[in-house]
């Protein structure tokens, strides 16, 4: 469990090291293929967006880095059940403050990111 949970960690700092640099191949190494993220979409419904076209909106988005923004990225919470894990955890990409739930499954001896659910504020 503590070596799940140490890789799970690293998968978040990776996830971290994206954002803040809007690296859509740091991402696309840690999320699933299949993976989607999903939000409430503008009109109040739910909103699912498959990864490449979330990888797409990731490359035409400034990096916080590059704004010379301060990091603000913490994990809340990991929570292992043997192949299955929860990852919650808060970042900014500003204008934004984001609380995002990573459901990971550990394919292959690997943990991958195979949902991400997201909601933000500004």
């Amino acid at each position: 469990m503590d070596t799940d949970v140490r890789a799970l960690r690293t998968l978040a700092q990776a996830y971290f090291d994206a954002a803040y640099e809007m690296d859509a191949e740091k991402f696309a190494s840690i999320l699933h293929p299949l993976c989607s993220v999903t939000k409430v979409a503008d009109d109040g419904d739910v909103g699912v967006t498959p990864v490449a076209a979330w990888l797409a909106a990731v490359r035409s988005t400034t990096a916080p880095k590059q704004m010379g923004a301060e990091r603000d990225d913490h994990i809340l919470s990991i929570d292992v059940e043997r192949d299955l894990a929860l990852v919650k955890l808060k970042l900014q990409v500003p204008p934004r403050k984001f609380t995002d739930l990573l459901s990971c499954l550990k394919v292959n001896g690997n943990w991958k990111i195979v949902q991400k659910v997201m909601t933000s504020k500004t």
